[in-house]
Parts: structure tokens; sequence; C-alpha cells
């Protein structure tokens, strides 16, 4: 049961990680064509997507000849978390079943 709930959670978490990858993504693709910084979505984006990169640039340098690379660090970091997830329920402790003799 426990197994189970943690297979659920993971599943959520997965699926949250895949969706902010999408928005990492769109805020990426936007940076280039230069959008109107007062519009409502491009705000959005800027919020939820700077603070990740805000830590990453903290520790890593990613500025290199005028391209920002701390998206891309984001992506490979929340990849590796999604392998974490979609690891842990089938590695994880199961109890043997009692056999009826």
């Amino acid at each position: 049961m426990i197994v189970d709930i943690f297979q659920g959670v993971s599943g959520i978490l997965i699926s949250l990680i895949n969706v902010y990858i999408w928005v990492i993504i769109i805020a990426a693709l936007l940076s280039f064509v230069n959008p109107d910084p007062y519009n409502p979505i491009v705000q959005f984006l800027y919020r939820v997507t700077e603070p990740a990169y805000a830590l990453v640039r903290k520790f890593i340098p990613t500025n290199f000849n005028g391209l920002d690379f701390a998206p891309l660090i984001v992506i490979i970091a929340l990849q590796v978390l999604i392998v974490i997830f979609s690891s842990a329920p089938n590695n994880s402790i199961t109890f043997p079943l009692p056999l009826n003799s």
C-alpha cells in the first residue's frame, strides 16, 4: 500500500516536472524574439523560471558569448530528477507475501 502511494506521488511529481520543463523551453524560445515585457504571459514565465535560473547562476557561470546556458542546466537537472523518481518505485523494498501452505 505504501509503495502504491509512493508510485502515485512520484507519478504526479514527474508530470509536474515535465510541465515545468516545457515552461522553461517556451521561456527560452521567447527570449530570442524579445517579447513585450508587460505581457502577462511573459511576466508569468519570467516569474516562474527566473528563481531556478538565479540558483544555477549563483554556482555556475552560465553566460558564454551572449548565450545563457542556465535553462539547459536546469532542464538537465530536472531530467535527472525524473530518472530518480521513475526508478525509485521499482527499487523500493517490497515485503514478501506469506505463502499459504
